[in-house]
């Protein structure tokens, strides 16, 4: 969601009226709620919803398929409260409204308290609302604990973390009355020039819907809505720029997009969706019957509500041309995304949706399909609780209690370091000795803390960052030079960084990519990642890659931190680094976590959770292609730096296998796998496959592994990707020991979508291959599909 500044501006609200007027409009008359079927908790919900929709005006059904938006009762720089506006957004905008601002927290709580309570006490029906904000990495409220980003979450394969700090979120959220998150993407990373990269949980399906799974467990356990986003397709727009089209037919849809939106919406019980900005195969996916209606509410049975993002709806006249644009085609608006089943229109646009009274009195729209959306939404607040509890709010002298624990920080720390990535170690530099001398160099080292987008406004001014990590934790001398700007070219910094790392025992260079907070994201500010910020090129900005040369060329040991948002290309430096770790953006403790992987207070156990490229032109590049869509020993070229060329043909002078590939990460410790097995070797379509394999660690150093199941359909009636993941689990093994493994892969998920667009498994040979990457199997087993 774009954030966007709405302040109520009363000169345009010709027919606000009186809270009193509001109030008392309309509902002279009506029978007596005393025995409402609806009010009754005990209930059930499906009854309670049809009780309520039977009992609702046309208005009030408009009203709740509108987003509102706090600024419209809440002054935004001051915090008083404006009751005219609150009555005025209850009666046009009261389904839901949003807080994500940078106020101080004591303003939100007290305006979604005073509009919950206005809605109890001076409306005909108290509906209560769904009270909305971002928490992709952390509740959106000024000092609630920053989490690391989703791609970097991601690489900790830790589902039942993503979970735990999910009902951390939860509980900071409803600390404040919110009580519906956007959150968590289900996207796939397919495309990394894409500026979002940071906000998704990777490339591969099966890894990101068991991450979105468990947020959406961890969040609504703990008493929010998840909204799952963006539906569905999202992340791989033409040039990788921001809400282009998506290219893609059927059975891609099918075979790679939909199945993660899957597992967080159908399996983990999602209470709402976003659809999307994009179109895919020239369909709007605000407007895709076939996505919303045919596969969503006919084939899934999903039985809550979906939301359009941001100004969405405004696309299908100003972008896509499939109406007027000036000034918006309203009428076309709510023809084209009603009926599908695009069932609430979110702020940001033209709020198309406030002309459904009008276009149900022309027949335009009819009654049914307005009570279809309504019902929708009130089964997800029916189920959340909301009108048992519609202000779940602590006091305010209680919020400390709740938001930026001390044990919500521990675990963003805890998570930030087993999402750190070790791609390379020469002659095991790493880990550091404390009592060693050391520069901290680079312009993401010191000064601000790197986070992703969709943090509040100023975070960048709080949080750990490498040299306060690394200096906190270090007993040697520890000494800071920025090198360059980010944003830079200019070298003048060089010098001072150069004779720091000559003074020092070992140099670290932090470089990478940057994005903005929510508010800086839209002021036009540089960034080369983020919502909206898209780059042609996945090398170092400006002097970053010539500041690296210089300090390895020091000859002192030399270590190189990404700290970014998406994959860095620079392969020369994975050659001459001494170590080279990759740090998504972190969590506020993202300097301390560092540190502790450094220094061996932390063995690294990440996994990337998405491939790296050579070089921009060799994309894509994830793990997964169709079958001959990747030579398995290409006939690569290279241009050497010493100005030598070595022609190929795939590519000339390029390679188009990954650098690292997905699920690549190294560790302190080394791991051998045995004993390589399936419990079953024939089965039939209703059987679990459970895969074992013994992992020993035989090193001196306690370590975790990530142990990967991917299966390869070895004859196909269509083409089908030439792996694909199955399975995963995180396991510690001790120094020196052996722990045995299991893993459950489900045979109907070996299916494929065939050339009748069925979903079918197909009897055959399935080779389960189990290993430490996509690329580093260790060992395989045949199964038999009868």
């Amino acid at each position: 969601m774009r954030f966007f500044s709405s302040a109520l501006c009363l000169t345009a609200l010709a027919a606000a009226v009186s809270a009193a007027e509001v109030s008392a409009a309309g509902d002279k008359g009506r029978p007596s709620l005393n025995n409402a079927l609806y009010k009754n908790a005990k209930a059930p919900v499906d009854a309670r919803v049809a009780d309520l929709l039977s009992r609702m005006t046309l208005q009030e059904k408009t009203s709740q398929l509108l987003q509102g938006d706090i600024r419209n009762w809440m002054d935004e720089q001051t915090g008083v409260y404006n009751e005219t506006g609150l009555a005025w957004s209850t009666k046009a905008r009261g389904g839901s409204f949003y807080v994500g601002i940078a106020v101080d927290p004591k303003w939100i709580s007290d305006a979604t308290k005073k509009a919950q309570e206005y809605i109890q006490e001076h409306t005909y029906l108290g509906i209560p609302a769904l009270v909305q904000t971002e928490a992709i990495h952390g509740f959106l409220a000024i000092n609630a604990t920053i989490f690391n980003s989703p791609i970097a979450q991601a690489c900790s394969w830790n589902p039942a973390l993503i979970e735990e700090m999910a009902g951390a979120i939860a509980v900071e959220s409803l600390a404040l009355g919110v009580n519906q998150v956007f959150a968590p993407l289900a996207d796939l990373t397919r495309e990394l020039r894409f500026g979002r990269v940071e906000e998704t949980y990777g490339e591969d399906g099966f890894l990101v819907g068991e991450m979105a799974a468990h947020y959406v467990r961890g969040i609504q356990a703990g008493g929010v809505s998840a909204m799952v986003k963006h539906f569905a397709a999202f992340g791989n727009p033409e040039q990788g720029l921001n809400t282009g089209p998506v290219h893609g037919g059927e059975r891609e849809l099918r075979t790679t997009y939909l199945p993660p939106y899957k597992k967080a919406i159908i399996d983990a019980g999602a209470y709402s969706i976003m659809t999307a900005y994009h179109s895919y195969d020239g369909v709007p996916a605000v407007a895709d019957l076939h996505l919303l209606t045919d596969i969503l509410r006919d084939e899934w049975n999903y039985k809550y509500f979906t939301m359009t993002d941001a100004g969405a709806s405004d696309r299908l006249c100003n972008d896509f041309k499939m109406c007027e644009a000036n000034p918006i085609d309203k009428e076309a608006v709510v023809k084209y995304i009603l009926p599908v089943g695009g069932d609430v229109e979110m702020g940001g646009g033209s709020y198309s949706f406030e002309q459904i009274p009008a276009l149900v009195a022309k027949g335009v729209i009819s009654q049914k399909t307005v009570d279809t959306a309504v019902a929708r939404v009130l089964k997800a607040k029916f189920e959340l609780g909301l009108f048992e509890n519609p202000f779940p709010g602590l006091p305010h002298d209680e919020t400390p209690n709740a938001i930026h624990t001390a044990p919500h920080v521990a675990l963003a720390r805890k998570l930030d370091e087993e999402s750190i990535v070790l791609l390379e170690n020469h002659e095991n530099v790493l880990p550091l000795s404390k009592k060693a001398s050391f520069a901290v160099i680079g312009p993401m080292a010191h000064g601000f803390m790197n986070y992703g987008d969709y943090v509040v406004y100023n975070s960048s001014k709080r949080g750990v960052t490498p040299y306060d990590g690394i200096k906190a934790a270090a007993s040697g001398i520890v000494t800071y030079a920025q090198g360059c700007e980010r944003w830079s070219t200019s070298q003048d910094g060089f010098p001072e960084a150069v004779a720091a790392a000559e003074a020092a025992d070992v140099a670290i260079v932090v470089v990478g990519t940057w994005s903005r907070d929510q508010n800086e994201l839209w002021m036009g500010l540089n960034a080369t990642s983020g919502e909206h910020v898209d780059v042609d090129s996945l090398d170092l900005v400006g002097a970053q890659e010539d500041l690296v040369r210089a300090i390895i060329a020091t000859g002192k040991p030399t270590v190189v931190v990404f700290s970014s948002g998406k994959p860095v290309t620079a392969p020369w430096i994975s050659d001459e680094a001494a170590a080279l770790v990759q740090q998504f953006y972190p969590s506020e403790q993202g300097g301390a976590a560092l540190a502790s992987v450094l220094f061996g207070d932390v063995n690294p156990s990440g996994k990337l959770s998405v491939s790296f490229p050579r070089n921009v032109g060799s994309l894509p590049v994830f793990y997964d292609f169709l079958n001959s869509g990747r030579p398995s020993n290409p006939d690569a070229g290279k241009a050497y730096d010493n100005g030598t060329l070595v022609f190929g043909h795939q590519y000339v002078l390029g390679d188009p296998t990954p650098l690292y590939e997905f699920g690549y990460g190294l560790s302190y410790s080394q791991f051998e796998y045995s004993d390589i097995s399936a419990d079953k070797k024939n089965v039939g379509q209703k059987d679990t496959v459970t895969v074992s394999v013994t992992v020993n660690n035989t090193s001196g150093r306690d370590g975790q592994e990530v142990v990967q199941v991917y299966v390869k359909d070895l004859v196909a009636s269509v083409v089908v990707p030439n792996i694909q993941l199955k399975g995963f689990a995180k396991v510690a093994v001790k120094a020196g020991e052996s722990k045995k493994v299991q893993i459950k892969v489900k045979v109907e998920e070996l299916g494929v979508w065939n050339a009748r667009m069925k979903y079918v498994v197909e009897p055959g040979d399935f080779l389960f291959l189990v290993g430490a990457s996509s690329a580093d199997i260790r060992g395989n087993v045949t199964v038999t599909v009868r």
